[in-house]
Parts: C-alpha cells; structure tokens; sequence
C-alpha cells in the first residue's frame, strides 16, 4: 500500500467516525428503532418558554361528579355535526366520553377526556413527547396547548385545558374520513369544541 492510499484510508475511517458520532448526538432510538431528536437545552428552555406564555387559571374547575357525556348541550351538538348519542369510551387515561359526528363527510369524532395530570406534565414532564407538537393556547381564559404530531398524515389533535389543579380536561378530534381535514382544521376543531365544554363547566360551578 502506498503512502497517499493510507492517508486516503485513514481520513475515510476518521470521516466516518465523526459523521456516525454526530448522528448519535443528534438522534437517539425511539419504539422499534424510530429515531427522534434527544432534548437539548435549547429545547428544554424553549419548553420552559412554552410554559411561561400559559395564563394563570382564574378558578378552579373540577372534573369530578361531572359526566362528559352531558358537556354539549343538544343546540351545540348540532352545530358540532354530533349525529349519534354520545357514549362512553376507553377509560385507561381517566373517563372518557365519545362523541360521533357521522352523518356527513369527513367523518369525525371527539374524544373527550378527565385526566388526573397538571398541564405542565405535557410540557415539562412525564407526557411531554419528542414526537408530539404542543402549542400554549388561551380557552376560555384557561391554560392551554394543542397536542399533535406534526410528521405524516393528519390523523388527530387534542386540545388540553387546565381546568384546575392536578386536573386536564383533554378534548381530542379524530379525523375518520383520511385525507379530508388538516392539521389546522382538526386543531381548531378541538379547541372550538374545549372552548363550549369549558363554557358548560363554568355554568356547573
């Protein structure tokens, strides 16, 4: 081998190197190997600049003794397109009420959701998800983000209210007809529908 070809092979193998070490800082492996980027201070100060455009929450309240499944009056039922009676839904991140908008295309559906958890945690804390985009929001006067995954085909966002201490009301729109509503749309769309559901709360307490 001669001289010049080493230094060839030499710099290959240190390029090499330096490249699969800054793709190992950059990204780490997520469920099944799908890569996502690894929190960085910067964008842990960005959260954190998240949370400080939040407002105070004027009052307390509470998700508890309330039934989801009554939020909507019937006249806002009907301007939410909600054709079918509301029903109770998977219960694995607290009671959880259905809603069916299915007598017209796109075919959609709202979830809406009691969760034992303060909106920091989606920011901050044990929900926060590199995956997930969450944008700071104002409903109603309350604390609150969209939660969304921002790659691939608009599937979904939720809209989280603190509605009061250690508790998130999460009104989450699905969209069944694909292909037919944006990321926006199905952003609005919640935070629409979290904006009546609050407005139902406020005339509970």
């Amino acid at each position: 081998m001669t001289a010049a070809s080493t230094v060839r092979s030499r710099t290959l193998r240190i390029t090499g190197g330096v490249l699969a070490t800054a793709a190992l800082a950059g990204c780490s492996a997520g469920t099944e190997g799908t890569p996502y980027p690894v929190e960085t201070a910067a964008t842990a100060a960005s959260q954190s600049a998240k949370a400080a455009q939040l407002p105070q929450r004027p009052a307390d309240l509470p998700l508890q003794g309330v039934n989801l499944c009554e939020l909507f009056p019937q006249v806002q039922l009907d301007a939410l397109k909600i054709t079918s009676t509301p029903r109770e839904g998977p219960s694995s991140d607290g009671p959880t009420c259905v809603f069916d908008a299915d007598g017209a295309e796109p075919v959609h559906a709202y979830h809406v959701r009691a969760v034992t958890a303060d909106l920091g945690e989606w920011i901050t804390g044990a929900r926060k998800k590199n995956s997930m985009t969450t944008e700071p929001k104002t409903i109603g006067g309350y604390p609150a983000l969209t939660n969304y995954r921002a790659a691939g085909d608009p599937a979904d966002c939720e809209a989280l209210v603190g509605v009061a201490r250690g508790q998130t009301m999460a009104v989450q729109t699905f969209a069944i007809t694909r292909g037919q509503l944006t990321q926006p749309q199905l952003c609005e769309m919640s935070v629409h529908a979290a904006d009546i559901a609050l407005q139902s709360l406020k005339a509970r307490n």
